[in-house]
């Protein structure tokens, strides 16, 4: 068995973000890092969309990221710490889209090691030096400069090394032009690891450390240390030099910090606090992300806390010495990993949990009313600051990215996934984190440790960061895919994202549309067309519509209106119009031609006889129409703007149904080619060069008859021609529309016309119609079958996706002030203008709001509907938050003195209806060990909630099934299994409970039954043979429906730690440990015992697993690997008293056979669902995988040897000519902790179209195929499976 991995959609969280002039333009561009992916985002400067511009997978972890400028220069580069062991430096080319790597130094160990260099990145702020750190001992620092012919240069490294000492950050220092420094958070462990009392580990402190490398000594050295009160999360650089006083301010808990050289004293100011705010008061402030604004006058700091407030931050100074902290309540926005202040005013908010974000500065905060605190003011130590919330007033929301971020869990009815994440001992991306030689396992939960974690450090503070909108699926926790809303192609169910900014998301694949304008017509038009008065008009001046005997002409201005004065004749239908050559139009119509000049002459053309026109093909200076019978006329434009004639016809063989020219190429005088689609099946090409024009150049066969045909130049390249005029260099495709409801893509010869290379796409049940659009500056087609498809280039690949949107009839480009690259189409009686922004997505989604983080769903087999638990740990439930709400405003109230008790009375009435929304503002944070849940019944189609029940405080829930019993009848049952006063580390748990409800109303009500104790926490349930099997803590048990609870029948206690997840198969019951791999359960019904007969060989501390078959399993893991297991176990069912199976333990103690592993690769990212299913109607199974970054992948089987050797080979090349980007092995990536096996890297392979073309010719070479052929394997490979 040999499989093929594919990503359908890359991770959407964010853990690093970074922005500058990438592309050497005054364009602000911004780099984010994806986990293992590198992206490069750029914010329209005019409608505030992000767009993507380039996305590249790296095969590696990127831990750190940073952008730096050599002095004078106008580009920056970007310096990338990763898991390889070495520094990267990158720059982006613009004209190919590429990142290029500068350079490429080695210097440890590859993997994500404590003492190896790669978790902290600083530069020296005017470009001349960087320095690298690990999380323990190892800081490098790296010498930039220019050569003479100004290439980037690096120095080899000057060691920073300092034994026992952990870093928690590191920044570089702005001192101007004296030489570079660099500040680093450290402690000291050295006295702590000698002392067994445990005092000194108890009085260590922190220190901020200074070093400073001697340009003209070319080494570094330690200038200056000084032990700090608070433990300090991390350092701000405070602009030096002519900009202002340098220095750093330090962030820890409380506080905020500014320190510097000298005689400056140190200025320390409290972190403001809510009032009256719910939180545990004892619990201390951080802030978790800042953002730098600088210009030449003025500089300011955006500083977030962990509740996700932002204050500006100034400093006051006088003569160079800083006099005090100014702080000011800025706005509240959901809690970003990174912030980014781009010059043109945007702020980037990045997420990894939740959406990302573009804000617009409105206002700077100055003159508001807001109250600004001061370090200057006098306060009691221990004593804060309080300012009062609001909504955003200073800034001003843009622009929004999806992220479905994290995906907990996976699950498929019929065709929809639901996917939902679970944080109950899981790591969520744990960015680094190592101790000693062996893996940290860091228990995260998921509001009081705010996942990623970007550093993990022994001593004191953990650095935690909660993340932020553009779209973040993580963290995906539970995912089902099924057609539950019957569309044919199924939808993607998907619980996602973190505390009150969870929710449920419906995925299909497709792009979303947006409906700019949607107006009636007086009938049922049949073709609309835009045109442009002049060639160089940006935008659209008339919409031509046609109808059976009529043709209407609207005017595009500020709003859209009828004209008669524009010259086309009204009168009759319209076979198509365009701008011809400059200034004029020319209107086809079924008896002639009416050519329309720019002072309103108009030429008209007659058809001779009793002949029409049928058909028409018209371009900026061509016209090609075909009479009834087949002949062919054709016209073009000459010098003068006159259209003349050619003097011959053309008697085609058989009647035309389809026609099509390309655009006039830039520079050229006519279009050389003309495809006509002929009633015999066949599509001709036609040459129109004056030395042999209207003679046939190439045919090709088609299985049906064409419909439609397009010629569009697609797959561009950025040129210079020698003027130094910017163009496009693309390929000649011309696509034909079949009335089978098929699309082929050809590519034509731009030499011989040849046709070659043809690519085939089922797209639905109506004939498929084609019309050219414009897609990001480039040609696209736009496809209208049963579902209308946008076929276009994007990143260097072909994209062929549906439009979420219902079915077009006819369409044309659309270009106005507003809507830039549009469409307008109709559909029955109305003209809509649509707009296409998110190009490249795969998926569009529609969003359902949830209270909690989702923990798993169910779907209810007969109703469809979802049963969805949600628990938050740190959290309050409703009814203990209005308790709270209560006891405050009554405190308030008792209080005040005689005087104030009337005002203090409605201040806390207008405290209690205070109602600020928990997805922005935060739910208040609890402290460990108490939890919110609730079960909530949910219609997916409309996301509607049915019913709800809120479980009572400190309850948690973990698991869910929907089952019959034998002893129920036809009865629905929902299980809930739920933890009581449950700590998670050290982990201690109060008991728990098993919910039991019966679904009626006709499934749309929750009636509960009874709740049954247990001793642990019940992590699993799953029915079995009409009873149900119990994981409670690491007893497997199986339970029946009793009257008051449910009743214990037989149990297994040899499962060693946990069990997390419970799959069944006939007779077998296969388990998961949360830390042993799998354990397969047999079920004796006569003896009533359940017998462990396999398990695994190594252990694994598997999040999720799949049952494919009776003897085969893939368990995945914290580790990232993917396995793929398979027991046969013939014993067992020929022992028919299971003594055997029970007692003979053979091989490494443990159950008597042991489970095979067939397969082993490593995702990379941490998986939380798995299914088998099928993603198109009629396509194949494949294994469906959804991770916590927000990820989907797809593991598919090959179907034939031929199939495996030619990817196996192609993998091969590929690892050797296009090496990863970070620096990273790729075989060795992909065999992180196991050796990868029988698993071929399809995100690699599909790298191959991103080379070089003269490196895609050696490697083709290599294989026996021409690129073209070896583009159409990975693209037939994709397109069986999936999208």
């Amino acid at each position: 068995m040999f499989l093929y991995n594919l990503t359908l959609q890359r991770a959407t969280g964010i853990t690093h973000a970074i922005h500058g002039n990438f592309s050497g333009t005054k364009m602000q561009e911004i780099v984010v890092s994806r986990g293992k992916i590198i992206e490069l985002l750029r914010p329209d400067a005019n409608t505030g969309k992000v767009h993507t511009l380039l996305t590249m997978e790296v095969f590696g972890i990127i831990r750190s990221l940073m952008a730096f400028r050599l002095t004078g220069g106008t580009k920056d580069y970007i310096v990338v710490g990763s898991d390889s062991g070495r520094i990267v430096i990158l720059e982006y080319h613009p004209s190919k889209n590429m990142f290029e790597k500068i350079h490429q130094e080695t210097f440890g160990k590859s993997g994500c090691r404590r003492i190896v260099p790669g978790q902290f990145l600083a530069v020296d702020p005017k470009g001349r030096a960087v320095m690298i750190g690990a999380i323990e001992k190892q800081k490098l620092v790296y010498i930039l400069n220019r050569d003479a012919a100004a290439r980037l240069t690096i120095s080899s490294p000057l060691e920073a090394h300092k034994a026992n000492t952990l870093v928690y950050h590191v920044v570089g220092v702005d001192v101007g032009f004296e030489n570079p420094m660099f500040a680093c958070l450290e402690m000291d462990y050295e006295e702590a690891d000698n002392d067994p009392t445990g005092e000194a580990a108890a009085n260590t402190q922190q220190t901020l450390t200074f070093y400073e490398l001697d340009l003209g000594l070319n080494h570094v050295v330690r200038k200056y240390s000084e032990a700090l009160e608070e433990h300090g999360n991390f350092l701000i650089t405070v602009p030096g030099g002519s900009d202002g006083p340098s220095g750093v301010l330090i962030c820890s808990e409380n506080y905020i910090t500014y320190k510097n050289f000298g005689d400056q004293p140190d200025i320390r100011c409290p972190i403001p606090r809510r009032r009256n705010d719910l939180d545990d008061p004892e619990r201390g402030m951080i802030f978790v992300c800042s953002a730098t604004h600088k210009t030449k006058s003025m500089f300011f700091f955006l500083a977030q806390t962990e509740q996700g407030d932002i204050f500006k931050v100034t400093l006051e100074t006088d003569e160079e010495m800083v006099t005090e902290i100014r702080m000011k309540y800025f706005d509240t926005i959901p809690v970003a990993t990174a912030m980014c202040v781009l010059k043109t005013g945007f702020l980037f908010v990045s997420s990894e949990f939740g959406n990302h974000y573009l804000y617009q500065i409105a206002h700077l905060g100055d003159d508001d009313e807001e109250p600004e605190f001061s370090s200057a003011m006098p306060l009691e130590e221990g004593d804060t600051f309080f300012f009062q919330p609001r909504p955003l007033k200073n800034l001003v929301l843009v622009d929004e990215q999806e992220n479905l971020s994290p995906i907990m869990s996976c699950q498929v009815c019929g065709c929809v996934w639901v996917v939902l994440v679970d944080e109950l001992e899981n790591l969520s991306p744990i960015m680094s984190c190592q101790v000693c030689g062996c893996v940290w396992v860091v228990l995260v939960d998921e509001q009081e440790n705010l996942s990623p974690i970007m550093s993990c450090q022994v001593c004191g503070c953990v650095w935690v960061v909660l993340v932020d909108e553009q779209e973040n699926l993580s963290p995906i926790m539970s995912c089902q895919i099924a057609d539950l809303a019957n569309e044919d192609t199924p939808q993607l169910y998907v619980a996602c994202g973190r505390g009150p900014k969870s929710t449920l998301r419906v995925l299909r694949h497709g792009l979303e549309v947006s409906e700019m304008a949607v107006s009636e017509l007086p009938g049922n038009p049949n073709a609309v067309w835009t045109v442009r008065r002049h060639i160089e008009d940006e935008f659209d001046a008339y919409i031509i519509v046609s109808f059976v005997n009529a043709t209407l002409v609207l005017s595009i201005g500020e709003t859209v209106e009828e004209v008669t004065d524009s010259g086309f004749l009204g009168t009759t239908p319209t076979l198509s119009c365009s701008l011809l050559g400059e200034d004029a139009l020319v209107q086809v119509y079924p008896d002639g031609i009416r050519h329309i000049r720019a002072d309103k002459r108009v030429n008209e053309w007659k058809t001779p006889g009793k002949k029409t026109i049928v058909r028409c093909a018209v371009n900026q200076r061509q016209v090609v129409i075909a009479l009834t019978g087949g002949e062919l006329v054709y016209f073009e434009m000459d010098p003068s703007g006159q259209l003349n004639e050619y003097t011959e016809r053309k008697e085609m063989s058989a009647d035309v149904v389809c026609m099509s020219l390309a655009n006039v190429p830039p520079g050229e005088q006519r279009s050389r080619f003309l495809a006509v689609g002929l009633v015999d099946n066949t599509v001709r090409i036609i040459s129109l060069d004056p030395s042999d024009c209207l003679q046939p150049l190439s045919m090709q066969a088609l299985p049906a008859q064409p419909e439609s045909l397009c010629i569009v130049e697609m797959g561009g390249v950025e040129k210079e021609d020698e003027l130094g005029v910017k163009g496009t260099i693309g390929f000649l495709y011309l696509n034909i529309g079949l009335q089978n409801g098929v699309l082929l893509r050809t590519v034509l010869d731009p030499v011989t016309g040849d046709l070659s290379d043809t690519r085939t796409r089922y797209l639905g049940s109506r004939p498929v119609k084609l019309f050219r659009v414009r897609m990001q500056g480039q040609e696209a087609v736009l496809a209208m079958s049963s579902r209308s498809w946008l076929s276009y280039s994007y990143q260097s690949r072909f994209h062929l996706t549906p439009l979420s949107y219902e079915t077009l009839e006819y369409a044309s480009g659309f270009a106005s002030e507003q809507c830039p690259e549009g469409i307008v189409a109709i559909s029955t009686n109305t003209l809509r203008i649509l707009a296409l922004e998110k190009l490249g997505a795969v998926f569009n989604q529609v969003a359902f709001p949830l209270q909690y983080t989702p923990r798993k769903f169910v779907i209810h087999p007969e109703t469809n509907n979802l049963i969805l638990i949600e628990s938050d740990h740190n959290a309050y439930t409703e009814a203990t938050k209005a308790q709270r709400k209560q006891q405050m405003a009554e405190e308030m109230v008792e209080a005040a003195g005689e005087d104030e008790r009337e005002l203090a009375a409605e201040m806390a009435a207008a405290f209690l209806n205070e109602n600020l929304p928990e997805a922005i503002f935060g739910a208040p944070k609890a402290g460990s060990g108490q939890w919110a849940s609730l079960v909530r019944l949910v219609n997916p189609i409309q996301g509607s909630t049915l019913d709800l029940v809120q479980l009572e405080q400190n309850e948690a829930a973990f698991s869910v099934a929907v089952c019959r019993f034998a002893s129920g009848g036809d009865d629905w049952y929902v299980l809930v299994g739920v933890a009581r006063d449950m700590i998670l580390n050290p982990r201690s748990v109060g008991g728990g409970f098993i919910y039991t409800y019966r679904l009626g109303g006709g499934g749309d009500k929750l009636e509960f039954m009874h709740k049954t104790p247990v001793e642990d926490v019940p992590l699993a349930i799953a029915p079995f043979q009409g009873r149900v099997l119990v994981g409670v803590g690491k007893l497997l048990r199986i339970y029946d429906l009793g009257k008051k609870k449910l009743l214990r029948k037989c149990e297994n206690k040899h499962v060693p730690n946990l069990v997390t997840g419970i799959h069944t198969i006939g007779q077998r019951v296969i388990v998961t440990d949360v830390q042993e791999s799998l354990f397969w359960v047999r079920y004796k019904r006569n003896e009533n015992q359940l017998i462990i007969f396999a398990d695994d060989t190594h252990p694994r501390w598997v999040t999720t697993a799949c049952l494919l078959d009776y003897d085969t399993m893939i368990p995945h893991g914290v580790l990232h690997n993917l396995c793929w297991k398979t027991s046969r176990s013939d014993d067992v069912d020929e022992d028919p008293t299971g003594n055997k199976a029970l007692w003979d333990r053979g091989l490494l103690n443990g159950a008597s056979q042991k489970a095979e592993v067939i397969m082993n690769y490593h995702i990379g990212e941490t998986v939380l669902s798995l299914q088998k299913t099928t993603l198109i109607p009629g396509g194949s199974e494949s294994l469906v995988y959804t991770t916590l970054s927000g990820g989907i992948g797809i593991l598919v089987p090959f179907t034939s040897h031929e199939d495996h050797d030619f990817f196996q080979h192609l993998e091969m090349h590929m690892r050797s000519e296009f090496p990863p980007l970070c620096g990273r092995d790729h075989l060795s990536f992909r065999s992180y902790y196991f050796p990868v096996k029988n698993v071929i890297d399809g995100d690699l392979c599909e790298q191959f179209n991103s080379m070089d073309p003269h490196k895609q010719k050696s490697v083709a070479e290599e294989l026996d195929r021409t690129p073209p052929e070896v583009s159409k394997k990975l693209e037939d490979i994709r397109t069986r499976y999936a999208f």
